[in-house]
């Protein structure tokens, strides 16, 4: 028991150490204010933050999380097949295949992957 309570306690002022530490370390001078100012995709952060956002950006950057999880997903399709059954495998990959393309297909005639107008 008094072991456990001497590895408590120690475990306890270590991390208090370490907190104190990144505390005195992390503080913020007025020199630093300029730097430490957010800015955001070029918009410029002493403006109001009432400003419309554009929804094409945004919609660019859900396709591409969609297809980039697709990519990740694909990738082991290619390692799975020598230890599947070819028709499960070959049936499997096509139907995610053809899901993809139609979301795409969507996607292309929903105007969402036109850069201008």
């Amino acid at each position: 028991m008094l072991i456990m309570l001497l590895i408590l306690l120690l475990t306890l002022s270590i991390c208090l150490l370490i907190m104190g530490i990144s505390s005195n370390l992390s503080k913020k001078t007025i020199l630093d204010r300029e730097k430490m100012s957010p800015f955001e995709c070029g918009f410029d952060p002493q403006s109001s933050a009432r400003l419309p956002f554009s929804l094409r950006f945004f919609l660019i950057s859900v396709i591409f999380l969609v297809f980039d999880v697709e990519i990740t997903l694909l990738l082991p399709l290619a390692n799975t097949s020598p230890l599947t059954n070819p028709y499960i495998w070959s049936t499997s990959s096509t139907l995610f295949l053809l899901i993809l393309l139609l979301g795409l297909y969507y996607e292309w005639k929903k105007g969402a992957l036109e850069w201008s107008k």
